[in-house]
């Protein structure tokens, strides 16, 4: 397979044949890998007032639920793929300026806004497909005291193979704009292992929590990961 240079839109595919069917706004928040059952936007408490960023956003499908179901000042929904960011300002442009859609590195984003979000989620996304070593620090830097994470990751490889015991990415395969092979990094990590690495990013109230498989082709568990940046 191709290896990738940093410029590579990898995601330049993903999403394309929905967003021609469906550009609705969501009805529902979905964590788990099935995206049809299980806990909903309630885990990110109340956003009434509140600055949100989604990491990795897509579509941005899940920033622009938000928007329009639960009142925050601002969500802002980041991602590096200028398809994603494209297919998101066409598919809820219109929602601007409450939500407020980023072309940008979600590391290189985080790092300029110190103090700046009371909440950050990922839904599968930049959480899944950068170093954490990286990103939960900066994660942390970036949410207010007493601010909140939330993420749902895979609990395990969706070929049944069990998750990292380690810090250790795995290359998926992924296609090029071309349509040519390539792959591109993912972290699977058991639970403990997350556990520690928020610990050590300096998150406190770590909790993660199992959510089952749905039936059918590919279906996964999910790990969903609740933690706070601590009261100064």
């Amino acid at each position: 397979m191709r290896r990738v240079t940093a410029t590579t839109d990898l995601w330049h595919h993903y999403g394309r044949t929905r967003a021609a069917m469906d550009q609705a706004v969501p009805a529902e928040f979905r964590w788990s890998w099935s995206q049809d059952s299980g806990p909903g936007a309630e885990l990110l408490g109340d956003l009434s007032g509140r600055i949100v960023g989604d990491l990795g956003a897509g579509a941005a499908r899940h920033a622009a639920h938000l928007v329009t179901e639960h009142k925050p000042f601002r969500v802002i929904a980041v991602d590096s793929s200028p398809a994603q960011h494209e297919m998101a300002t066409h598919l809820f442009g219109h929602l601007a300026p409450r939500l407020h859609i980023v072309g940008n590195d979600v590391l290189d984003h985080l790092q300029t806004i110190a103090r700046s979000y009371d909440v950050l989620y990922s839904v599968f996304g930049a959480v899944d497909f950068t170093d954490p070593r990286e990103l939960l620090p900066a994660a942390l830097d970036a949410l207010q005291p007493g601010g909140r994470l939330v993420f749902s990751t895979l609990a395990h490889y969706l070929s049944g193979m069990p998750a990292q015991p380690d810090v250790t990415p795995a290359d998926i395969p992924a296609k090029t704009p071309e349509g040519e092979a390539a792959t591109l990094r993912r972290w699977v990590l058991q639970e403990h292992v997350w556990t520690k690495i928020l610990d050590e990013a300096g998150f406190t109230g770590i909790d993660i929590n199992v959510l089952p498989a749905a039936d059918g082709p590919r279906a996964a568990r999910t790990l969903l990961v609740t933690a706070r940046r601590a009261q100064d």
